[in-house]
């Protein structure tokens, strides 16, 4: 019988975003590839230190149980298939249960998304995420630089997400930005029953939720909605996720109040927003990624 991922929540992920890797991509930048294949099996056994997205992927992992498989995880990663033999080594050292890869050396790792049926696409490289987006597949830019996840929550994967242009579309963001505050609040009040459109997160968001409903005993999922909105406006936003019949634990309406101290009490092991400020604000307390999706991203 053919191997298959069907039913898996299924994420794709590159070298960098989940191991630390920025001492090894300088030299990859500033030399030929070939120096950076050499540094690579130099350092075949010394394991790569944790990334920004390695507590996300080593909780989601746990959600696998002996013959019942929910979660997969692929390394999906511009790197050549020599210095991909470290990655599988840190992998093994770090105890993580991931057996698949693509290594393309150097050329577009996204185009491997469709086969995969991926879920999440995480990477460091902004112009593969912006095509992963452009397929329709969820994606984020790693924020390398970001603060990484606490231990607070050791049996909780905890994710947070902003609403209006990830987990949904920027139709309401578009009348904010061309008409100000006063005409979005006026638009959403009047629309407030209406669900929004769905934004490129909805799918991974929905996958999440039929994961929280299947359950494992040594593992949970806690979502959050992180917005800037704020009433009037909360009520579309609520009453679109009613109408998918998808459940968030927290919703924070801020009304542009900065994130950063409110996503450090919730605690993330990811958090995903459209704006770039937004994000460097968020990096400074949690692990971050960027949609590069929606009008504040032409």
């Amino acid at each position: 019988m053919a191997a298959t991922l069907d039913g898996q929540l299924v994420v794709a992920i590159s070298s960098r975003a989940l191991f630390s890797l920025e001492e090894e991509n300088q030299v990859f930048e500033q030399a030929d590839d070939r120096a950076y294949m050499q540094l690579q099996l130099d350092r075949l056994e010394v394991p790569a230190p944790p990334g920004v997205a390695f507590s996300l992927v080593r909780k989601l992992l746990a959600f696998n149980t002996a013959g019942q498989p929910r979660v997969e995880v692929v390394l999906l990663s511009r790197n050549d298939p020599v210095s991909g033999l470290r990655v599988f080594r840190s992998l093994q050292s770090h105890g993580l249960g991931v057996a698949r890869g693509v290594f393309t050396r150097g050329r577009e790792p996204w185009r491997y998304l469709a086969p995969l049926r991926a879920n999440l696409f995480l990477s460091a490289n902004p112009a593969d995420v912006r095509a992963a987006l452009d397929q329709g597949f969820p994606a984020a830019t790693v924020a390398t630089d970001a603060a990484h996840a606490g231990s607070q929550y050791p049996n909780e994967v905890r994710i947070a997400f902003d609403g209006d242009a990830v987990l949904f579309s920027d139709e309401a963001e578009r009348i904010f930005q061309a008409d100000g505050l006063p005409a979005f609040q006026a638009h959403e009040r009047a629309k407030a029953v209406l669900p929004l459109p769905a934004g490129p997160f909805k799918p991974l968001l929905a996958a999440l939720h039929g994961l929280q409903q299947a359950g494992t005993p040594s593992m949970r999922i806690r979502t959050a909605l992180v917005t800037a909105r704020s009433a009037p406006a909360h009520e579309r936003a609520i009453r679109t996720l009613m109408a998918w019949n998808i459940a968030v634990d927290e919703a924070m309406f801020l009304g542009g109040l900065p994130k950063g101290e409110f996503l450090r009490e919730f605690g993330p092991d990811f958090f995903f927003d459209d704006q770039a400020g937004h994000i460097a604000a968020a990096a400074r307390h949690v692990p971050a990624g960027h949609v590069v999706s929606g009008i504040q991203n032409p």
